[in-house]
């Protein structure tokens, strides 16, 4: 038999145990329910909490596979080409410079350097559903039931850092710099390129390696402006991830006809029974609120660096047109941060958003200059609405109340 998954082990050789390899057999053929819960509860170890971040760890480095790291050279090009990028933006925006140091990063070093902020976005989602599942177990069992649910703690730890695991592994051998998912994943001020990676997006475009590298420099300054001078905006893009999180609930119905399908002797059933949507929630209108308001959030982002950097570099740049419509194709057609939110968060972005963002900041631009554009990123109770993407010209001309006292607005 193989080994069972979601990283149940062996809790030592006996004469009771049978075959080694499979920890249920030392369960024996024991009729208490009680006791065999606390025995396979001793055979479980490892990393407590929502995610197993030790299993999420190996799972990503098995998806990267080998590494080659990043040399001096490449170093060097990251930081000229960041110093260059911060040049062009500084004419067409108000936000200055945001880049305190420049890092070339390996896929793994952007897997380790992001794991801080990849655990505040995931373990909310993950601890809500673990406990949702224990809210699904009727009261009157709780007690007698009190060893399953530790066990499926630890449980849904271990399949959660599975499933994280292989979507950073995946993402990580896609991104092209730190914030290429639209979230500042990195230590604040510094800007991050994978070289690796950035070469990857560059082929078969018959582009100059040298302006695909600006290029991205270009958006990773930009974007580093935004999260270094507009202090509430990572707080509002993580909180809308955790009123997601809050709203999870478990359909304790299709929990119950899941879990009779599961035979303690067989851990694969247990892996069947979860494939099937043992953890999948409901979405609630709250959490369809707050999903929208992510998916707002995000688009905004996208927008201003779309239209900044087309502003920074459209004329020194010759290729800009066309790295700007890879970049478009690339998220329509579910880039990282696409795959990355609709597998861990449950959002699906529509590309489109941030096209019409980019219209709607042009259009303000237009009327109140790049100052008045930017002034919009003060507070966010000025930004403008999943309905206002709706119809870019027409908030642009409406414009966010210039009654609004600013000083009586709390920060996020």
């Amino acid at each position: 038999m193989t080994r069972p998954p979601f990283g149940f082990g062996p809790s030592g050789d006996s004469e009771e145990s049978g075959d080694p390899a499979d920890p249920l057999a030392a369960l024996g053929n024991t009729p208490d329910l009680s006791a065999m819960l606390h025995q396979l509860g001793d055979l479980l170890s490892g990393e407590t909490g929502p995610v197993n971040w030790q299993v999420a760890r190996q799972s990503a480095m098995a998806v990267i596979g080998a590494d080659a790291g990043t040399t001096g050279a490449e170093a060097s090009e990251v930081a000229d080409a960041i110093r260059l990028a911060d040049l062009w933006l500084d004419p067409v925006t108000s936000l200055p410079s945001g880049v305190t140091s420049t890092e070339a990063w390996s896929r793994r070093r952007w897997l380790e350097a992001t794991r801080e902020a990849w655990s505040e976005l995931v373990e909310p989602v993950a601890a809500q559903v673990s406990g949702a599942m224990g809210q699904a177990i009727p009261e009157e069992m709780r007690s007698m039931a009190a060893p399953l649910i530790g066990v499926m703690t630890q449980v849904g730890g271990l399949i959660f850092g599975g499933q994280v695991g292989q979507a950073l592994g995946t993402l990580a051998t896609e991104v092209v710099a730190s914030t290429d998912i639209g979230i500042p994943l990195g230590p604040s001020g510094v800007a991050a390129l994978l070289p690796e990676s950035i070469r990857a997006f560059g082929e078969g475009l018959a582009v100059p390696a040298d302006q695909v590298r600006l290029f991205i420099a270009l958006r990773e300054a930009a974007h580093q402006r935004l999260f270094g001078h507009v202090p509430w905006l990572r707080g509002h893009l993580f909180s809308a991830v955790r009123s997601y999180a809050e709203g999870i609930t478990i359909d304790s119905s299709r929990l119950e006809d899941l879990v009779g399908t599961v035979d303690p002797s067989d851990p694969e059933s247990l892996q069947r029974a979860l494939g099937e949507g043992l953890f999948e929630p409901t979405a609630s209108p709250s959490q369809q609120a707050a999903l929208e308001r992510l998916e707002t959030a995000l688009a905004l982002v996208e927008g201003w660096v779309d239209l900044t950097t087309a502003a920074a570099a459209s004329a020194s740049l010759p290729s800009f047109g066309a790295l700007q419509e890879t970049m478009r194709r690339r998220r329509a057609t579910g880039g990282p941060a696409e795959r990355t939110f609709a597998t861990l968060v449950g959002l699906e972005l529509r590309p489109r958003r941030a096209r019409d963002a980019a219209e709607l900041w042009q259009a303000l631009e237009q009327r109140r200059g790049v100052d008045g554009r930017d002034a919009i990123w003060e507070h966010p109770d000025l930004l403008p609405s999943a309905t206002d993407l709706d119809d870019p010209q027409g908030w642009a001309e409406r414009g966010p109340d210039d009654t609004l006292d600013l000083s009586a607005l709390d920060d996020d």
